[in-house]
C-alpha cells in the first residue's frame, strides 16, 4: 500500500520538475484569441497558442487543469505528441488563465471551450479531437455531454478528471494534501489578481490571498461570481458523474489508482454510480500519478508507450 502511495506521488511530482529543470522546445506555434460573449460579465477574452499544420485535416485542443496554462507541462507533452502525429494543436487558456485577467472560470463553464473550437481559425480543420486534463477533463466530459457539441468533434478524452466534485474538493482539501492543494491555489490566486487588476472581483483581493482551502475559494468566491447557492449547490449543478450518459461521442476517461490529487476513491464511485454512454471508455492505470506517467506506459491501443501517444493514438482513431 506504501508502495503505491509513493509510486503516485513520484509520478504526479517529477514529471513537473523534469520540466521545470528543462522544458522541451515546442514547434512554431502563433497566438490565439477569440472572444466569449458572457452575460453578465460581458465579453470575454481567450488566449492561447496555435500550431496550424498545412498537411492537417484534424486539430488537437488541449485543455489545462486547475490552476494550470496553456504552458503547462501536460499540455507541452500533449503538443509535442500530436505535432508528431501530424495533428494541428491549440493550447488554450480557460478565462483568466495565464494571465489575460478578463474574468475567471468555472469546472462546468465548457463554453470557453466551445467557442475555442468554433472560432473562425479553426474552420479549416475537418476533424477536432478534444485532450483535457484534470479538471480541464472535468470540462472536456460536459463538454461532450452538452448536446451543443461542434459537429467536427469526433472524439474527447479526459486524463485524470474529477468527475464528483464534492467528493474531489473534500479530498484535495485534507491536511495530508496541502503541497498540491497550495500548488493548485497558487495559480488560482495568480489569475484572480490579473483579474482584480482590471475588472471588479467578487471578493477583495486581499481577503481572496489569504484563502486557504478549494471549498473556501469556491464558497466565496465561485458562489458570487457564477450565482450558485451554496459551493455543495455548484458541485451538484456542474459534476460531469451525473452527465456520463449523454455523452454524445467516443470519449476516453484516463483514471490513475494511485493518483494523490483526484483519488481513486472519489472517480471510481462516480461511475459505478451512475449509467454511462456506450461511447464512453473508462481505463484505470496502476502506473502513474496525478497527469503524470512513465514514458513506458501503455493502454493497450497499439501505439508507441507514453500516456500521450496512447491517447493521441485512440482520438486520431475515431
Amino acid at each position: 500500500m506504501m508502495q503505491r502511495i509513493l509510486h503516485g506521488h513520484f509520478w504526479t511530482v517529477a514529471p513537473w520538475l523534469k520540466h521545470q529543470i528543462r522544458a522541451p522546445r515546442l514547434a512554431p506555434s502563433s497566438p490565439f484569441s477569440v472572444h466569449v460573449d458572457d452575460t453578465p460579465a460581458g465579453p470575454v477574452r481567450l488566449l492561447g497558442r496555435i500550431r496550424h499544420r498545412e498537411d492537417a485535416g484534424s486539430i488537437l485542443v488541449v485543455v489545462h487543469g486547475l490552476g494550470g496554462t496553456s504552458e503547462s507541462y501536460y499540455v507541452v507533452e500533449a503538443a509535442l505528441r500530436a505535432e508528431r502525429a501530424g495533428l494541428a494543436c491549440l493550447r488554450i487558456n480557460l478565462r483568466g488563465a495565464g494571465g489575460d485577467g478578463d474574468d475567471i472560470y468555472h469546472a462546468g463553464l465548457f463554453s470557453d471551450l466551445h467557442a475555442a473550437i468554433t472560432s473562425p481559425e479553426l474552420d479549416r480543420y475537418e476533424r477536432v479531437l478534444v485532450l483535457g486534463y484534470s479538471l480541464g477533463g472535468h470540462i472536456a466530459l460536459r463538454y461532450a455531454a452538452s448536446g451543443s457539441l461542434d459537429g467536427r468533434v469526433h472524439a474527447v478524452a479526459a486524463v485524470c478528471p474529477p468527475l464528483d466534485l464534492e467528493r474531489a474538493v473534500a479530498a484535495i482539501d485534507q491536511p495530508e494534501r496541502w503541497v498540491y492543494r497550495r500548488h493548485v491555489m497558487s495559480g488560482l490566486k495568480e489569475m484572480y489578481t490579473a483579474v482584480a487588476s482590471r475588472r471588479a472581483v467578487p471578493v477583495p483581493l486581499d481577503e481572496a490571498l489569504a484563502i486557504r482551502t478549494i471549498r473556501e475559494w469556491d464558497r466565496r468566491i465561485m458562489t458570487r461570481r457564477f450565482g450558485y447557492q451554496s459551493a455543495e449547490a455548484y458541485y451538484a449543478s456542474e459534476s460531469a458523474a451525473p452527465r456520463l450518459r449523454d455523452i454524445a461521442v467516443p470519449s476516453l476517461i484516463v483514471a490513475a489508482e494511485a493518483d494523490p490529487m483526484v483519488p481513486l476513491d472519489t472517480v471510481r464511485p462516480a461511475i459505478e454510480a451512475h449509467p454511462r454512454s456506450p461511447l464512453l471508455d473508462v481505463q484505470w492505470l496502476r502506473h502513474g500519478g496525478h497527469v503524470g506517467f512513465p514514458r513506458t506506459l501503455s493502454l493497450g491501443f497499439g501505439a508507441a508507450p507514453g500516456l500521450e501517444s496512447q491517447v493521441i493514438h485512440w482520438l486520431t482513431g475515431h
